[in-house]
């Protein structure tokens, strides 16, 4: 049975914050990428950007050898495919490649949960579905609880109540044939739900399945943790004590929760007050605790306090990890302390911490309140010589800065740097590039861009489209626009369109 998806209203995009993390994470081997070996960095790249830059499937035989795709070399492939917001089909069909074709590649957790996150990104529930029914009849340790919370939480981000029950429900009786449901796996079904904020859809999952699954304290945790993503510090609380009636213990998490939401919401004494709860509850506070409290200090706009309590990490006997200095330099930040944040950057270094998106992303903010497109362009300049490539909402916001600062010069190189190394500009960056492009007369250039999109298998939005049709009406262009609508028509053949994606020339346009 197919599973139909109902289409919902879009949603802000929720970020766990990096401290809490914890209480959702899934049990698995494949967290994490695999540093790439030197020997094959250069076919990461070159794979990367010949599925990016070509059309689907006849490509792979003429130019991937099978012999060249050993399991870390896919996986770093589909890394950068996932990190570069590449076409979702591509992934597939370059994962099914290399299962069925290369003898040297054993498919991973990591590959296989790289391409289901990339297909149920992009709404492609149809494959999900066909790759996990593959999984199930060639590779059954591969359906884990991450692979399910994969799908799960998509769904309820895209689809509905009905469909995430569904789905959970065909997994259990048709996926993971032979395994027996219990409280982890209705942990992750919760999880989807509290993820995207759905406390109502969650709270009644719980009122139907307690029975059931008997809940643990990692089950009351998501629900705590889905109360604090809501903002309302009043329900976490009220839950909190509904969950003490129960008879459940506070454990660090717990607390760390507690904690996070009322540093969230500027309460840092309440959070102070909570950890000394915990010290005398015997409950040691963890890395986690104290950066959540940083992140407090940096809120409640207390930069000596969120220096303190980040020199206390070592007298605590534990070691600050990138989640700590960015928790610091984005206090520093707040408190419009750029300079302290740049110093604490170098800090990083000389402590061997690589800088990660999150750094990048919170120095480039401070920098543009502080030191303007100056500032901004050395960063990025920092940035590029050190081949970094940053996640989505970074290059959005560099690209918008660009271009409101009459920089399209950067604009263009930022977007030439992204596709060298294998990456397809997320749209929003297009949206911006062109309308710079063409509100000055730079049709070529946008055009470029746009044709370079349709080429790795994205569309185009009808904005960008219309932008673009109008200026190529007025230079003269023709020729380019008749082009663009082939390409747009050829790729709909390929991957429908959603709505707000351009469909090109309607049949009564005529273009002279």
């Amino acid at each position: 049975m197919k599973l139909a998806i109902r289409p919902k209203k879009p949603k802000r995009f929720i970020q766990i914050p990096q401290n809490l993390t914890s209480v959702f994470s899934i049990s698995s081997d494949s967290s994490q990428l695999s540093p790439p070996i030197p020997e094959i960095d250069s076919e990461i790249d070159r794979i990367t950007r010949l599925i990016n830059d070509h059309p689907f499937h006849p490509l792979l035989f003429r130019h991937i050898p099978p012999s060249l795709l050993s399991t870390t070399l896919v996986e770093q492939v589909l890394g950068r495919l996932f990190s570069g917001h590449s076409n979702g089909l591509k992934a597939f069909e370059f994962f099914k490649f290399s299962l069925h074709h290369s003898q040297s590649f054993c498919p991973s957790p990591d590959a296989f949960e790289k391409t289901l996150h990339i297909l149920t990104r992009m709404r492609h529930f149809d494959k999900a579905w066909e790759l996990m029914e593959e999984m199930k009849q060639k590779y059954p340790s591969l359906l884990t609880l991450k692979s399910m919370s994969i799908v799960l939480s998509k769904l309820a981000k895209f689809g509905s109540f009905e469909d995430t029950l569904e789905a959970f429900d065909r997994m259990e009786k048709e996926i993971f044939v032979g395994r027996v449901f219990g409280v982890d796996e209705f942990n992750v079904l919760l999880r989807a739900f509290c993820t995207q904020r759905q406390m109502k859809e969650a709270r009644a999952v719980f009122g139907k399945m307690y029975s059931r699954f008997s809940p643990n304290t990692k089950t009351l945790n998501i629900l705590l943790l889905g109360f604090k993503e809501s903002g309302d510090v009043t329900a976490v609380e009220l839950f909190y004590h509904e969950m003490i009636r129960r008879g459940f213990t506070p454990n660090v998490v717990t607390y760390n929760i507690r904690i996070d939401a009322y540093c969230k919401k500027g309460c840092l004494g309440d959070g102070l007050r909570l950890l000394e709860e915990m010290e005398q509850s015997n409950c040691f506070p963890t890395l986690e605790t104290i950066t959540t409290l940083i992140h407090g200090a940096g809120i409640a706009q207390n930069l000596s306090r969120a220096r303190q309590l980040f020199d206390e990490i070592s007298q605590r006997n534990l070691k600050p990890d990138i989640g700590a200095y960015n928790a610091l330099m984005a206090s520093f930040v707040r408190g419009r302390d750029v300079k302290s944040a740049v110093r604490l950057m170098d800090e990083m270094e000389k402590m061997h911490v690589r800088h990660d998106n999150v750094t990048y992303h919170t120095l480039f903010l401070g920098l543009k309140r502080s030191d303007g497109i100056k500032g901004v362009h050395k960063l990025y300049r920092k940035m590029a010589e050190r081949n970094f490539v940053p996640k989505m909402q970074t290059v959005v916001m560099l690209m918008k800065f660009f271009c409101e600062n009459q920089r399209l010069d950067l604009g263009l190189e930022l977007w030439e740097y992204l596709v060298e190394r294998g990456c397809c500009p997320h749209g929003h960056a297009l949206d911006l590039l062109v309308a710079g492009l063409c509100s000055r007369g730079r049709v070529k250039e946008a055009y470029m861009c746009s044709e370079q999109v349709l080429e790795r298998g994205r569309h185009l939005s009808e904005g960008v489209f219309l932008m673009l049709e109008r200026s190529l009406v007025q230079a003269g262009e023709a020729d380019k626009l008749r082009k663009l609508d082939q390409m747009i028509k050829r790729l709909q053949m390929v991957l429908p369109s959603s709505r707000g994606h351009a469909l090109g020339l309607s049949a009564s346009t005529t273009v002279n």
